[in-house]
């Protein structure tokens, strides 16, 4: 290039310079405006995408006040399916039971000793027992005695208050069938009938369903078909059936199946015995007898013995308790046909008379039917309506 033109080219750049920065810096200030419309364009309700709010303080949240949102337990929420799960099931009991009786009774009516006394008469009707009712009449007669306050709330609260010691008093509902060593063995008393054989069945669904490796012993040898129907319900939960020949000695199939469920790593093995009548002398002392051989099948066994009652045949219920316990050590009560009586309130009869916990209760035929026993939740939803019966 001619050095006449190199000189001339200098000055122009330098006077342009001024203008290139001035349209770079026009070009940004534009690029932020159109950013910001778009901003607020987005922001109009009909421009944000489905399901994605956003609010106006967006831009200037704060940590929300922890007293103002209430997470609801794990707990909670499980008692709340429990209730509902309840509620048909004692439909029978809070319709025509003691419940809807004692309800009955009140026409705007005081509490007196004369109120008492037909309250008395429809519990025992309900097959709650003598010892029963006097438990949970005896404050109520001398509040009366003492002309205390005695509408049909402090009724209620007091049914409530006295149940809940009863059931608390007969110890925990929760079967205690975790062994870290060997299979933990859960052993099933109870007459024909009662629903023993299904309730066997279940059980086995639920503990494999939880990822157990489950046994179940046919120890009711006497009948095979007691042991074709278990072998049934086996088949439907999935787990194996340990079966001896027919009219084999009930202890020696309980005794082998206990020493394979060891050999094998079996995490349970649930026993089933013949369905004793509760009145026959010989057969309750076979039943002592596998008591005894299954001990010494496995140190510490069994683990639990679960008697099953037929919630539908009311105190002769209570009367059968007495008698197993006398034969073997119960350790709680699965009460069976619960949604088929009007009757419910045996399970503080139970409670109270034997000492026994009621730890788990049928209410239908399907697998699920079978429940934990939760006592808070039996008495909210059993007093479900009753004036001054609700617990939080």
């Amino acid at each position: 290039m001619h050095a006449s033109s190199m000189a001339l080219t200098v000055p122009v750049a330098q006077a342009l310079a001024p203008v290139e920065l001035a349209g770079l810096a026009a070009a940004a200030l534009l690029a932020l405006v159109v950013a910001w419309v778009a901003w607020k364009v987005l922001r109009t309700p009909q421009n944000r995408a489905p399901g994605r709010p956003i609010s106006d303080d967006a831009t200037r949240r704060e940590p929300l006040d922890s007293q103002t949102v209430q997470v609801r337990s794990a707990a909670d929420q499980a008692r709340d399916r429990e209730r509902q799960f309840l509620r048909g099931g004692l439909a029978k009991t809070r319709s025509e039971g003691f419940v809807s009786r004692i309800g009955q009774l009140f026409g705007g009516r005081q509490l007196d000793a004369a109120l008492v006394d037909e309250i008395e008469e429809v519990l025992l009707r309900a097959d709650l027992g003598a010892r029963t009712c006097k438990k949970l009449l005896d404050e109520l007669r001398a509040a009366v005695q003492k002309g205390q306050s005695t509408d049909p709330a402090a009724l209620w609260a007091s049914l409530r208050q006295h149940a809940d010691k009863i059931l608390a008093a007969a110890g925990s509902a929760t079967l205690n069938l975790d062994r870290s060593h060997g299979p933990a063995v859960l052993m099933v008393v109870g007459v024909n009938g009662s629903g023993k054989t299904t309730t066997i069945g279940k059980l086995a669904h639920r503990f494999a369903g939880e990822g157990r490796k489950v046994l179940v012993a046919a120890g009711d040898t006497y009948r095979a078909a007691a042991v074709d129907q278990l072998d049934v319900w086996c088949q439907r939960a999935g787990v194996p059936l340990h079966r001896g020949k027919d009219q084999a000695d009930p202890a020696s199939v309980c005794f082998a199946a206990i020493e394979r469920g060891k050999a094998e790593g079996f995490d349970l093995v649930i026993v089933d015995t013949a369905g004793r009548l509760h009145t026959n002398h010989n057969l309750m002392e076979e039943l002592k007898k596998v008591g005894r051989v299954v001990g010494k099948a496995h140190g510490g066994a069994p683990h639990e013995v679960l008697l099953v009652l037929d919630a539908t045949m009311g105190q002769n219920a209570v009367k059968q308790a007495e008698l197993f316990k006398e034969a073997v050590a119960v350790t709680g009560i699965a009460l069976t046909k619960l949604d088929g009586t009007a009757k419910g309130g045996v399970v503080l009869a139970i409670a109270e008379t034997m000492g026994l916990p009621v730890k788990l209760v049928g209410v239908g035929e399907k697998m699920q039917d079978l429940r934990d026993f939760d006592a808070q939740v039996f008495l909210d939803t059993l007093l479900e309506g009753a004036a001054g019966a609700d617990h939080g």
